[in-house]
């Protein structure tokens, strides 16, 4: 096993084609119905919004998908990211696990967010598209977009989740050096917005709004397009670029791992990591994939796998996921990023095949593992991060419990240099552990519209 602290890949190690794991899933995905009619979406449905080349890789069973050039060149400026052996925190919790880290906190936006922003610009410039909407939670998928505009010199506008706007308003500062317009949502500016501020005024928002915001204008504008940071298929594609490089480099160190974690919101941080792992499960090689969630947004843990919309108002086509209903309104959580109420379709499909496993925690005992982290291993973890973290540190001790010298490893998938006022609240025991009641799930589930 080896020693080395930092397992290195050189630039010309960058894979050169994303792994889409639609062409080895034991069962097919259920197609996305079109919301008026139910029947299967095709690339039509679609096409108000997104470029004809990001639907095909929505809809694509082809293994391996070409990075273009273009793409390539801009990874090199982060890309490969390191892998790292978490030696120190083995020490702290004397455990005989060996634990790996692949940190994502190393790209200019300080996430893995820009592995599929960067695409979706590219795409979209490609199709003659000056202008993205989006949203964002905690931040870090606006700042990837409004960064990846900038880069093609396009026009960004984010919706960001008001709580979060409120909480971090560096993140919105970020995003405007880039050149991006931020709005808090709900806002004023579309029908979406207007309606929710109506009904509740002091809205926190949710990322299932502020996406509703982002597509209600994108769909008015012929020269605008959506771009999502989550859940679809062509965004996990994307991400692949994560787990195909922790392969190689854990071929490197002489290693392969027995569980591999990620946290999970929308299933982007997740599936970038464990997705080409899981092609070796598929091929016999015994492994475990564990996606960790937070307890006051528990799709995966406590939702329905049914079909739903993506967003509050219903403009996207229906997906089967596990979702907790998208009229659902989380707590205002630290980890803003995992405040959505439904999983990737195919994060959900290999959960409801019995082919990856979820774990939801507090918030509480993630940021503990979080300094742990931080004071072991010298970097501040995102909020959305540390649930990975604990996850690994939940492992580790379950190993050092039976004795067993496992190999875990997780997905850093960003650092917290702009969630301090979460630490702040943390350390200043200010932070409640919130648990969704089940008379709200139930209830938010009502919402969830009615499939034959």
């Amino acid at each position: 096993m080896s020693e080395e602290t930092k397992i290195l890949l050189e630039e010309s190690e960058i894979p050169p084609a994303w792994y889409n794991i639609q062409a080895d899933l034991p069962n097919p995905l259920s197609p996305p119905l079109n919301p008026a009619t139910k029947q299967p979406a095709g690339p039509g449905d679609l096409a108000a919004i997104f470029p004809m080349d990001l639907i095909a890789q929505e809809m694509s069973t082809q293994r391996w998908i070409d990075i273009p050039g273009e793409v390539l060149d801009i990874y090199r400026l982060w890309r490969p990211t390191p892998l790292f052996r978490a030696k120190r925190l083995e020490k702290a919790l004397q455990t005989p696990a060996a634990i790996y880290y692949k940190y994502e906190g190393v790209s200019p936006a300080g996430s893995h967010k820009p592995n599929t922003a960067v695409a979706q610009a590219y795409y979209n410039k490609k199709a003659g598209i000056n202008k993205l909407t989006t949203e964002t939670g905690a931040g870090q998928w606006g700042s990837a977009l409004s960064l990846a505009c900038r880069f093609f010199d396009m026009e960004c506008t984010v919706y960001m989740v008001r709580v979060s706007y409120e909480q971090k308003p560096y993140r919105r500062s970020f995003m405007e050096v880039y050149g991006a317009r931020v709005v808090p949502s709900p806002s004023p500016e579309t029908a979406t917005g207007r309606k929710v501020l109506a009904e509740h005024p002091d809205s926190p928002g949710s990322l299932g709004i502020a996406i509703s915001e982002a597509v209600e204008v994108a769909a008015q504008r012929p020269d605008t397009n959506y771009s999502l940071g989550s859940v679809l298929n062509h965004v996990l594609l994307h991400q692949s670029v994560i787990g195909l490089e922790a392969k190689a480099q854990m071929a490197k160190a002489g290693v392969y791992p027995d569980v591999v974690i990620g946290c999970h919101g929308g299933g982007s941080n997740f599936g970038g990591i464990a997705f080409p792992f899981l092609q070796d499960k598929f091929n016999g090689k015994k492994l475990r994939a564990l996606a960790v969630e937070p307890l006051a947004c528990p799709s995966l843990t406590k939702g329905k796998y049914l079909y739903d919309f993506g967003d509050e108002a219903g403009f996207t086509p229906l997906m089967q996921m596990y979702t907790l209903g998208h009229n659902f309104m989380p707590p205002g959580i630290h980890a803003g990023g995992l405040r959505y109420h439904g999983a990737s379709p195919l994060v959900s499909k290999l959960l409801d095949d019995g082919l990856i496993e979820a774990q939801a925690y507090r918030q509480t005992e993630v940021f503990r593992s979080a300094v742990l982290f931080a004071q072991s291993e010298g970097i501040l973890p995102a909020p959305e991060s540390a649930h990975a973290i604990h996850g690994a540190i939940v492992e580790a001790l379950a190993a050092k419990e039976a004795g067993e010298k496992k190999v875990i490893l997780f997905n850093l998938s960003g650092h917290g240099y702009f969630d301090l006022t979460a630490y702040d609240a943390y350390l200043g025991n200010r932070l409640d552990d919130v648990e969704y009641p089940s008379e709200a799930l139930e209830a938010s589930l009502k919402s969830v519209p009615s499939v034959g």
